[in-house]
């Protein structure tokens, strides 16, 4: 939704540059000095809009509707793509700058050899609260005032069964969105438009799982995620409602039936109903137990009207395509794996920073080659 802050180490100041570049493309100045900069949905849309214009100019090209279905690799090489409708694009070098649920191209790199590695991701449920509450718990008699506009929060709690709990992706005056990308499941994420104007504030309540939770090959993150989206798909009642729950009865065990003060955002709807079925019974644990800790951090967070929707399951890639010093795959010379797909990035920023990385890095290579 057009968050721009990240906690990466970037010694170049290459962050800076992609906030400048983002001006350049349509963003309020503001993101060069604010310390949370935001630019929205709606904002960051026609950015993207002016950037490709930008390359078109310089001589590049944008090929849309076109699907990649393969790569074409030469004794540890890459020599080229291969595309759905036939065409093959002969290349020496290749960025990977894939979305974090490009499933279908993570299984044919896979299958290609393409070396990976399973990585640790979070899942959990969305949970919403009035954004009158948050600024009031984080502002006091400063709520309301617009020079500081919605609060939002990062919270963390270390569970007694060994599990860390935490805020994801918090969105202040925002609304939750559906995110799945495949028919029989439900996703959800969140966003806020450049205003911050909705009447809830929202974030992930998400629960950190390592490869142990999934053991088997690198794409095996992907069926432990596909496992717990089919669920929630069949909780919502098979026709892309989210499952949702009052916090106080999730907290309680029991099943919601009515909603309360907390109209909840996600559409086309939720369908009140009890999660513990829709995550592992170590997650439903942890997030039970979290909750009133949170209470403790910010006054209401555990107010019995406010609204889990489930599930959450795309925090991060769930694999690695591991690449060396040179940012190149380990295994195949001249594929560059970028951003956060790849595993390399968690956000825009940071996204955006890496593809700077990545860019040096196959000019290097092709100079090198020139001489």
């Amino acid at each position: 939704d057009g968050k721009l802050y990240s906690q990466i180490k970037d010694p170049k100041h290459y962050g800076r540059k992609v906030l400048t570049e983002f001006v350049k493309a349509g963003a309020p100045e503001e993101i060069l000095y604010v310390s949370k900069p935001h630019i929205g949905t709606f904002r960051l849309v026609k950015m993207v809009e002016n950037i490709r214009h930008d390359i078109e100019s310089l001589g590049g090209e944008i090929r849309f509707q076109q699907q990649v279905t393969d790569v074409l690799i030469e004794a540890g090489h890459l020599r080229g793509v291969v595309l759905a409708s036939g065409e093959q694009i002969r290349t020496d070098h290749l960025i990977l700058a894939l979305g974090h649920s490009a499933r279908d191209t993570f299984q044919m790199l896979y299958e290609r050899g393409v070396f990976m590695e399973a990585k640790p991701f979070s899942l959990g449920f969305r949970i919403e609260h009035p954004q009158t509450l948050i600024d009031q718990a984080r502002f006091g008699k400063h709520a309301g005032n617009p020079l500081l506009g919605a609060a939002d929060y990062k919270i963390v709690h270390h569970a007694k069964n060994g599990r860390s709990v935490y805020s994801f992706c918090m969105c202040p005056g925002g609304q939750v969105v559906a995110a799945t990308s495949e028919p029989g499941r439900v996703v959800t994420n969140g966003m806020s438009q450049y205003s911050r104007a909705e009447r809830n504030a929202n974030a992930g309540i998400v629960v950190g799982i390592t490869p142990e939770d999934y053991p088997g090959n690198p794409l095996s993150g992907i069926e432990f995620q596909r496992q717990w989206e089919s669920r929630a798909f069949e909780l919502g009642g098979g026709n892309y409602e989210a499952p949702g729950q009052l916090v106080g009865d999730f907290i309680k065990g029991i099943k919601s039936s009515q909603l309360g003060a907390v109209e909840p955002s996600y559409q086309p709807g939720v369908h009140l109903t009890d999660l513990a079925p829709s995550l592992p019974g170590y997650a439903i644990e942890a997030i039970r137990e979290a909750l009133p800790a949170f209470e403790r951090q910010i006054r209401g967070f555990s107010m019995y009207d406010a609204v889990l929707t489930g599930v959450e399951t795309r925090t991060s890639s769930p694999l690695r395509i591991t690449r060396g010093q040179n940012l190149q795959s380990l295994n195949v010379q001249g594929l560059y794996p970028a951003g956060e797909g790849a595993g390399y990035a968690g956000g825009i920023l940071s996204a955006g920073v890496d593809g700077i990385r990545i860019a040096e890095a196959v000019a290097s290579a092709m100079l090198g080659q020139a001489d």
